[in-house]
């Protein structure tokens, strides 16, 4: 496998069209090799216009689904009843059954070799679960269980889900969380992530208060100012979310 010079990750879109221009304006992202989707792409504001822009960059654009794009597949089939996420079946409503149909034909995880990082596993929550919680301070034998299955040949595993951005070590491979581009907590702005030959975090800083009034004039959805001035101004602090995330990952449980 060719190794990669640059990979921009972006993960956690959520629907929200002006964070994604925003990132897709960055000289880097737009000059790198492959730009990898960690999962959760559609589910918010603006899905099909998200779905549009990124579907237009061809190849160059490497997708992986997220549990919120699993769950607008299922709902939208009639799998499940509800979607705990309260703009999640708006979402769901606005997508074309092409879109549903593209939606559920990606990938859980990808591997690509990047130049200086070698084998790295792309996925979205875990590399074997869609929606199981790692945190930058999950113990040990956390990570153990999770990365159980991984092949020895990886050596770096990027995720998302949790929305907020950090890199470390977990016996021995690295660990890479680019945050959110859509629904960032702790600060705001579009969290994304650049590979090779390192992991480095980035954010976009983006007009904010444009981007909400934007979603409000041309965005159905009937909280869709509440949903705006919540997400996009990071309202949710990252102790906020560390709190309420941190119990699902198992750590109040015997070792």
């Amino acid at each position: 496998m060719t190794a990669l010079d640059r990979v921009a990750v972006l993960s956690d879109i959520h629907g929200v069209l002006p964070a994604l221009e925003a990132v897709l304006a960055e000289p880097e992202v737009a000059t790198a090799d492959r730009i990898v989707l960690t999962g959760d792409i559609a589910a918010g504001p603006q899905p099909t216009e998200v779905l549009a822009l990124l579907r237009s960059l061809g190849e160059r654009v490497l997708w992986v689904a997220g549990n919120a794009d699993r769950e607008l597949v299922e709902y939208r089939r009639g799998e499940r009843e509800e979607i705990l996420d309260p703009i999640g079946p708006f979402a769901a409503a606005q997508l074309a059954d092409t879109d549903v149909e593209f939606l559920a034909s990606l990938p859980t995880t990808r591997t690509l070799t990047v130049r200086g990082l070698g084998e790295v596993l792309f996925c979205h929550a875990t590399p074997r679960d869609d929606e199981e919680f790692v945190l930058v301070d999950s113990r040990p034998d956390r990570w153990a269980q999770v990365l159980g299955g991984v092949p020895v040949s990886v050596r770096t595993i990027v995720c998302g889900h949790t929305h907020m951005p950090y890199v470390r070590l977990a016996h021995g491979r690295l660990v890479v969380n680019p945050g959110s581009v859509g629904m960032p907590y702790g600060r705001p702005g579009a969290h994304w992530c650049l590979l090779g030959p390192g992991a480095d975090l980035r954010v976009t800083p983006y007009d904010i208060p444009a981007a909400v009034e934007r979603l409000v004039a041309e965005c159905r959805y009937p909280q869709i100012a509440e949903w705006a001035d919540q997400y996009l101004h990071a309202r949710v602090t990252d102790t906020e979310a560390l709190a309420a995330f941190g119990p699902r990952d198992g750590r109040d449980s015997p070792s």
